[in-house]
């Protein structure tokens, strides 16, 4: 049964998205953890990764998929772990008093008076974190949160199902410990960090985590090259990835402007793989081949990852999984092409079912989809 396809030029964000994406449900498989830094790490499966758990914010959209549950919140992960897919990605800081929280956004916006009140996340407690939002606590009324676009636009935070905001050990504990976690180490780009503040953070994190992990499967990633390699070299339990736009976007750091500076950074700092932006692999479709070359798994991030077809050619290209904002959608998208490996004893065997079906007018998406993205 071939997918609706949809043109890239048509999707300039996710309004444009069709939500009847799919067909089947996913399972999920064992990954073995990274306590051998000589061993490459590889996914034993082609993985989804439900971004900020069941799917990020966007609420300026049309969109409700959108705005149907708080992203990064214990109720958008448990959502996503009922959909059977293998990892949740977040976004971890951590507050003035030490404690690694859940938030994506560099700063935290309330109403008061009439004027809106903006704080660095981790300038504020854990308490002031907490107080901002739903209240777990009946009767507790918590600030109003508000969120600032990258326009400069502020919206208030209104979605269907709301949430408390969250910490890292509470995700530990209260989310299906069989859902692996992506956790992304959260920085700003416009401030610099000395060593010793990287490490005081990371070691704030990995306390949580060694603590509270148990059987967990973890990925640490972050786009600070300093933070990545810094987290390698302070921990050999858990595959750390860069992550990297491959050079959408150009930074005053070089080490974050190209797939061939990843490929440099995972090599001398002894990460385990790559989550590139999809546009950049695209753009330079030759990379996959270098990036397995150095023996580093690949993942990629992007609103085109939510389009079926752009999901399938990456499956063709040898990209191992993507992080995903319609979950539901995409991971039933992956069980049409691909199967779960089966294991014998040592030798693995794939089982595969039928691939997706591209029609006579679906394929010259496929065709065109590679150049488009390159001029865009």
């Amino acid at each position: 049964m071939a997918l609706k396809a949809v043109h890239v030029s048509d999707v300039p964000n996710l309004d444009q998205v069709p939500e009847n994406a799919a067909l089947a449900l996913i399972s999920s498989t064992r990954f073995t953890q990274c306590e051998d830094s000589k061993n490459p790490f590889k996914f034993p499966k082609f993985v989804v990764v439900g971004h900020r758990g069941n799917g990020m914010n966007m609420l300026q959209s049309s969109d409700r998929r959108m705005k149907a549950i708080k992203e990064n919140s214990i109720r958008s992960f448990n959502v996503a772990a009922k959909l059977h897919l293998d990892f949740i990605e977040f976004d971890v800081q951590v507050t003035k008093d030490d404690c690694p929280v859940i938030f994506h956004d560099n700063f935290i916006l309330t109403e008061e008076k009439g004027s809106i009140i903006e704080k660095r996340v981790t300038d504020i407690t854990l308490a002031e974190f907490l107080s901002y939002g739903p209240q777990k606590e009946d009767g507790k009324v918590g600030k109003p949160l508000y969120r600032k676009l990258k326009d400069g636009t502020i919206l208030e935070w209104k979605v269907e199902e709301d949430d408390p905001l969250c910490t890292l050990q509470e995700s530990l504990e209260k989310v299906e410990t069989r859902v692996g976690f992506n956790i992304e180490l959260k920085f700003d780009d416009q401030l610099a960090y000395k060593e010793e503040q990287l490490k005081h953070i990371l070691e704030a994190i990995l306390k949580v985590v060694f603590e509270h992990a148990k059987d967990r499967h973890i990925i640490f990633s972050s786009f600070q090259p300093d933070a990545a390699q810094l987290i390698r070299k302070l921990q050999t339990s858990y595959p750390v990835f860069f992550l990297t736009n491959g050079g959408c976007e150009i930074y005053r750091d070089m080490r974050r402007n190209s797939l061939d500076d990843a490929i440099k950074v995972c090599s001398e700092g002894g990460l385990q793989g790559i989550v590139s932006q999809v546009k950049a692999i695209f753009r330079n479709p030759g990379a996959v081949a270098r990036i397995h070359e150095a023996k580093l798994s690949l993942i990629t991030y992007g609103q085109l990852n939510n389009v079926p077809e752009v999901v399938y050619v990456q499956y063709l290209m040898g990209v191992e999984g993507i992080i995903v904002d319609l979950v539901h959608e995409i991971t039933e998208s992956v069980s049409t092409f691909t199967d779960l490996a089966e294991y014998k004893g040592e030798n693995r065997k794939l089982k595969t079912k039928t691939k997706l079906q591209f029609s006579k007018d679906e394929l010259p998406f496929l065709l065109r989809l590679i150049p488009e993205l390159m001029q865009s």
